[in-house]
């Protein structure tokens, strides 16, 4: 085995915490689980099927089998609810893992890496389960508050909205990929910044695009205000504009689909920069709300949704 090989392998077995020294056969044989579930769970965490006479399995890797059989045994959980689980947590944890991989590549701040070691591994682990828990508590407690409103968990109205970074083709072509990345990563964290502090959900990044939902209209508006007056402050992103729309979502694998998503979407590129524009929906929600001012714009056509009535949303000037 070549020398980068051999560290290869040597950094994998830190990191799983053990020799890989089991074959997929050892595994099923040492934990009852069946080979074929065994394949179908590995496949749903998101990993490549090794052969079978590989040793691609540590003790770590037996011990998560053994749970997923005692799951099983305890007839609480079907196959395929813990297979959907196993996608969730695999797909979730790929994009983890390669956040924090480019974080240590890249240096922690001060022009050095972060040195992996089992220490810090030790460090890190119960915090995963700690943000994990924390994320699980509020995604719950905004379930149980929608059902308590009489609306099924997930398809109660929301506000939902798109900031979208201006010129961001153009600016590609003129940075370096390093500042083009410092600049997507200072936007996301200035938007992921005001999206939690209102107590709202960042549902995901586009890299010059975040689409978030808040339960309340005014506080998905003041969110998208917000970022708006944050990025003006900042010298390294350019300006945004922000479309918002309100109504029922589908929730979905982490992620939100419908109508009232695909018209926030089209209204963001109806918004001028550092303008926010609303459908008729929000604007209703707000009609009367004193610290607004609601502006009809021309009616304009939108792929798939016909023609709409947008309103730009400003800050009242009686303020």
């Amino acid at each position: 085995m070549s020398g980068q090989g051999q560290g290869s392998q040597e950094l994998e077995e830190l990191l799983l915490g053990g020799q890989l020294r089991y074959t997929r056969v050892d595994a099923a044989e040492m934990t009852g689980v069946s080979k074929e579930f065994s394949e179908r769970l590995w496949r749903s965490f998101g990993f490549a099927g090794p052969a079978d006479d590989v040793p691609a399995f540590s003790d770590s890797d037996l011990e998560a089998l053994r749970r997923v059989k005692a799951l099983l045994d305890r007839g609480g959980s079907a196959e395929e609810f813990v297979l959907r689980q196993a996608r969730a947590l695999g797909q979730t944890m790929a994009k983890l893992a390669e956040w924090q991989t480019g974080i240590m590549l890249n240096g922690n701040g001060n022009g050095e890496s972060t040195r992996l070691s089992e220490g810090y591994l030790a460090e890190m682990e119960p915090l995963v389960v700690y943000a994990w828990r924390r994320q699980l508590a509020a995604s719950a407690a905004r379930a149980l508050a929608e059902a308590s409103d009489g609306d099924l968990p997930g398809r109660g109205p929301v506000a939902v909205g798109f900031a979208d970074m201006v010129s961001f083709t153009a600016m590609s072509r003129e940075l370096s990929e390093l500042e083009l990345g410092r600049v997507v990563e200072r936007f996301e964290e200035t938007a992921a910044d005001i999206v939690a502090a209102h107590g709202a959900r960042l549902v995901k990044t586009l890299g010059d695009e975040v689409l978030y939902a808040a339960a309340d209209a005014r506080v998905g508006v003041e969110i998208g205000m917000a970022i708006s007056e944050a990025v003006r402050e900042e010298t390294e992103v350019p300006d945004v504009r922000v479309g918002m729309a309100y109504g029922p979502v589908l929730p979905l694998m982490g992620d939100i689909f419908g109508t009232t998503v695909n018209m926030a979407s089209r209204l963001t590129s109806l918004a001028r920069p550092g303008t926010l524009v609303a459908d008729p929906a929000l604007a209703a929600e707000l009609e009367g709300d004193p610290d607004y001012e609601l502006v009809r714009i021309v009616r304009r056509p939108v792929r798939g949704l016909g023609i709409i009535q947008p309103y730009v949303v400003r800050r009242s000037s009686q303020r």
